[in-house]
């Protein structure tokens, strides 16, 4: 078994939400601001949570038209062996029969169906080997760190009868997550796909097997609204769970209430006795939710258009005016904890590569050329950063009108204006060191 995995009681002393799991981030899904962090950068396992990269791949591939939606599927005789082994979770699936991939991907988002899982993987790549690769280049492509996907499911290897991708792992192998990367994953497919959320907050479905053999499809997320550990006014509307006896009870949720997301991950979650449950990792998630909507808010701190105190102008060289005024491209909105509104400096960090060494602008300048950013640099006490490791939030500063260039003349006289100038500062200084 994986050498990343940590004892299964491994609580912090000093984790003032007594959250109950070997790793647990909560991040606000605009703006991929850290709220909560407990060993977030630990590989741990993290079961069927690992179908958010077959998707993810999945729409991905929709999206440049390799697969669609309406494409059939006719089992191969792995994905049939897989099918039929009720221990795991699955829809049987007939080699007679031809499937959509819209209906696979529906038995893989919502009923979290291990063999629909295997057959999305041989419809884009042609094998689950060939997937598996695609998984662990999608995840360094998406800046993921701490991960490893020896299979497109997120079984236990010995799960899959000898035909696991044997390329990627071994016979008991496992697929493995930090709790930070599969905040980043769910970052990116809510960001990247948000029409997935339909699908991720479906509470019951049909699956339609084969002629008479229907199965009713339940949600396994059961914090749902309708579900048994759900409320009307949660605001969850997905992600995915995961479960085995390697990775414990995990899962990755996210929920919208009064206009902010927000994305939680609880890996091996437990109830305070240090045992997995069939509710423990919805108790663990709703702290982690509750605790960041009732303590942040995404607030606009600075409109578009504004003006740093002392910082509103940047001198021009050679140009029709002497200067340019600066301000911000974009509002910048910020996700300000209770109480910390002040918090918050504007510091301006200019681009250097734009200025000369006396730091001036070289005419002509254009309207809205970037010259730096708008840094929100934060005073408080504690403070997780970002999802992807930046410490502040920013946004681009930019001229805010056209400076053109002199002409000769205009140089000229300034040229002899500064010659005077000078020379009279000469005298004035040889007069006063007479008295």
């Amino acid at each position: 078994m994986s050498m990343f995995q940590l004892p299964k009681s491994a609580f912090a002393a000093d984790d003032v939400l007594d959250v109950h799991a070997n790793g647990a981030i909560a991040i606000e899904a605009s703006t991929g601001k850290v709220l909560y962090a407990k060993n977030a950068d630990t590989a741990l396992g993290i079961a069927s949570m690992s179908k958010m990269m077959t998707e993810y791949i999945l729409l991905e591939s929709i999206k440049e038209g390799k697969v669609k939606w309406d494409q059939e599927y006719t089992p191969s005789d792995y994905v049939v062996k897989i099918s039929h082994n009720t221990s795991l979770s699955n829809v049987p699936l007939r080699k007679d029969m031809k499937y959509k991939i819209i209906d696979l991907y529906h038995a893989m988002a919502i009923y979290s169906a291990n063999a629909a899982t295997i057959a999305i993987a041989e419809t884009i790549a042609g094998s689950e080997t060939n997937f598996v690769k695609m998984m662990n280049e999608k995840a360094k492509e998406l800046g993921l760190k701490d991960y490893k996907f020896v299979n497109c499911t997120g079984l236990n290897n010995s799960d899959l009868q000898g035909m696991y991708p044997k390329k990627f792992g071994g016979p008991t192998d496992e697929n493995v997550m930090s709790a930070r990367a599969a905040a980043k994953l769910a970052f990116h497919l809510v960001n990247d796909y948000p029409e997935m959320l339909k699908t991720s907050s479906i509470p019951k479905m049909v699956f339609h097997a084969g002629p008479g053999e229907d199965i009713n499809m339940q949600n396994w997320n059961w914090m749902l609204p309708t579900l048994v550990y759900g409320s009307k006014d949660n605001g969850v509307d997905g992600l995915k769970t995961g479960t085995t006896d390697f990775a414990g009870s995990c899962f990755t949720g996210t929920a919208m209430r009064n206009g902010m997301r927000v994305i939680t991950v609880v890996l091996n979650a437990t109830d305070s006795k240090g045992k997995s449950t069939k509710s423990s990792r919805f108790d663990e998630t709703k702290k982690l939710m509750d605790y960041a909507f009732s303590n942040f808010t995404v607030k606009e701190v600075y409109p578009k258009n504004y003006q740093i105190t002392k910082h509103k102008t940047l001198p021009v060289l050679k140009g029709k005016e002497k200067s340019v005024k600066l301000e911000t491209k974009e509002p910048l909105r910020l996700v300000v904890q209770n109480g910390e509104d002040k918090a918050y400096n504007p510091v301006l960090e200019l681009n250097k590569k734009k200025l000369d060494k006396d730091g001036n602008l070289l005419a002509p300048v254009k309207k809205n050329e970037v010259v730096g950013k708008l840094v929100a640099e934060y005073k408080g006490s504690k403070d997780y950063g970002y999802l992807y490791g930046q410490k502040s939030a920013s946004v681009d500063v930019v001229t805010a009108n056209n400076v053109d260039k002199a002409n000769w003349f205009v140089l000229m006289m300034r040229g002899i204006g500064h010659f005077f100038a000078n020379i009279w500062g000469g005298v004035t200084s040889t007069v006063k060191g007479w008295f």
